[in-house]
């Protein structure tokens, strides 16, 4: 039986979304079985071997979805293999250099011993929603500045620290 990697995610505007199933597909590529799921719609991570949660950065904060699923099931994560990752920097700098996460998700991943965080570059669009998106899409900050291949990297990379099954 295969391993099984839960990729659950919180977003607003679908770019993180995105990026869970560009991981979960990876992480099928390499043997394993993976399912992307929104973090809100998920009641148990126990079928799961592994889990993987995203979340996309506003203002500083993680996703509410993300935040709410590691409270939510923080004693079944502390038993399983626990990645993250964040997605939002509005420019290259996450393809550039690695930014470390920000202070709540500092603390989660110490709490529940998360093995580790990546951040990805973040996508904001014509048509985003919030007051914030709207006033950064008229300044002109907006972009797609998601890096696949760093992505799909860094499923491997997980990949390969998890048993085929």
């Amino acid at each position: 039986m295969s391993t099984r990697v839960l990729v659950a995610y919180g977003t607003t505007n679908g770019s993180t979304a995105q990026i869970a199933e560009t991981v979960a597909e990876a992480l099928l590529k390499e043997g394993l079985t993976a399912q992307a799921r929104p973090a809100r719609s998920v009641t148990s991570v126990a079928p799961y071997d592994a889990v993987v949660v995203g979340g996309a950065l506003y203002a500083g904060r993680w996703h509410r979805d993300a935040r709410r699923f590691l409270r939510r099931h923080r004693r079944e994560l502390a038993e399983r293999p626990l990645w993250l990752f964040s997605s939002g920097p509005l420019d290259a700098s996450a393809s550039e250099r690695d930014i470390p996460p920000v202070l709540g998700v500092r603390r989660a991943m110490d709490r529940l011993t998360a093995i580790e965080h990546a951040t990805f570059g973040g996508c904001l669009q014509e048509g985003a929603k919030g007051r914030i998106a709207g006033m950064l899409l008229r300044d002109g900050k907006g972009g797609d500045f998601r890096d696949v291949p760093a992505i799909e990297e860094w499923a491997r990379h997980i990949a390969a620290g998890l048993p085929p099954g």
